[in-house]
C-alpha cells in the first residue's frame, strides 16, 4: 500500500473517516485509501476529544465495520499500541484480521494526546524501537504497514525528533511519521533526511501546528503518504450545528432541505438497489 503511488502518480491522499457511511461515500468519490482517525473516533463515537479514551477494541469494531462494506486500503490509527510491546502485538493481530492495511504507532506516554495538543509526555526513544520491532514480529504479513510516529517535536525539540526518527527506520518501521512540524522549512527537513530512504507521512489539521499544504506540493517535497484525519469530522460539525439550530427554530426541515438529500438518494448512495437485486437470489 505505502509503496505504491496514487492515480496521480505522485502518491497517496488518504481522508480520514470515522465510520462505514463515510468510508462508502470517500471510496465513491474516487479516493484511493482511507485513514481511520482515532481522533474522530472519539469524536464521533464518544463525544470527546482525543486524550486517550478510545479502546483498542472500539478501533477494532469500528474497522470491521468499515471494511465490511469497502475495499480499498485502510490505514488505522493504532494511537500507542494500548499499552506496551506485548499489548502492541495483540494489537496488531486484532487490527490486521479487522482488515487494516496499515497501522500507525506512536511514541507518546499514557494517556496519549492529539498530536496538536499540550502536555503531551513520550516512551523512551528503546521503548518506543521495541514496540516497532514487535508490530513488526505480530504480523502475518509484511503487506501489512507499519507507520512509526513520533511526537517529539513538541516535547524534545525538532532535532531530537529527527534522532528518533533514525531510531525507528532502524527498527524496522516501513513508513515514518514525524508529527507537528512547525514550518516549511522543517518539513522540508523531515523531507531532506527520510525521503530517499523510507516513505513519508504527513497530517494536515486544519487549525494545527503544521502549515496547511495540498497533497500534491507535500509529494513533490517528498511526502509519500499524505491524510487529512479530521477534517470530515469538522466539516460535518458545522452542517450539523445548521441542520439543528433550524430544526430547533422552525420546526421543520423544509427551510433546509437544499443542503439535504431526499429518502430516494441516500438510498441510492447507500446501495439498497443493489442490495434488493442481489436478495432476489435467494
Amino acid at each position: 500500500m505505502c509503496n505504491k503511488a496514487g492515480a496521480d502518480g505522485k502518491g497517496i491522499l488518504a481522508p480520514g473517516v470515522y465510520d462505514a457511511f463515510g468510508a462508502l461515500l470517500a471510496q465513491q468519490a474516487g479516493f484511493e485509501c482511507l485513514y481511520l482517525s482515532g481522533a474522530s473516533i472519539a469524536y464521533t463515537r464518544l463525544g470527546r476529544p482525543d486524550v486517550g479514551l478510545v479502546t483498542a477494541s472500539e478501533v477494532a469494531d469500528t474497522l470491521t465495520l468499515i471494511r465490511d462494506r469497502v475495499a480499498l486500503p485502510i490505514i488505522v490509527d493504532g494511537d500507542t499500541g494500548f499499552g506496551n510491546a506485548m499489548n502492541v502485538k495483540r494489537t496488531v493481530r486484532l487490527f490486521e484480521r479487522a482488515g487494516a492495511s496499515g497501522l500507525q504507532l506512536e511514541d507518546q506516554g499514557f494517556p496519549k494526546r492529539c498530536g496538536h495538543l499540550r502536555g503531551k509526555t513520550l516512551v523512551p526513544t528503546v521503548e518506543m524501537a521495541g514496540k516497532i520491532r514487535a508490530a513488526c514480529d505480530a504480523r502475518e504479513s509484511t503487506e501489512l504497514q507499519i507507520i512509526a510516529r513520533t511526537d517529539a517535536i513538541a516535547v524534545e525539540g525538532f532535532d531530537a525528533a529527527l534522532d528518533r526518527g533514525e531510531a525507528y527506520l532502524e527498527a524496522g518501521a516501513d513508513v515514518l511519521f514525524i508529527e507537528a512540524p512547525r514550518s516549511l522549512d522543517e518539513q522540508n527537513r523531515i523531507a531532506e533526511r527520510f525521503a530517499a530512504r523510507i516513505p513519508l507521512l504527513a497530517n494536515m489539521v486544519e487549525g494545527g501546528d503544521t502549515p496547511i499544504n495540498d497533497a500534491d506540493t507535500l509529494h513533490e517535497k517528498g511526502f509519500r503518504i499524505v491524510i487529512f484525519p479530521g477534517g470530515l469530522a469538522r466539516a460535518v460539525l458545522r452542517q450539523m450545528q445548521g441542520y439543528f439550530a433550524n430544526l430547533l427554530v422552525h420546526r421543520s426541515n423544509a427551510p433546509f432541505s437544499d443542503r439535504m438529500a431526499d429518502f430516494d438518494e441516500l438510498n441510492r448512495a447507500i446501495g439498497l438497489p443493489e442490495l434488493i437485486q442481489e436478495s432476489t437470489k435467494y
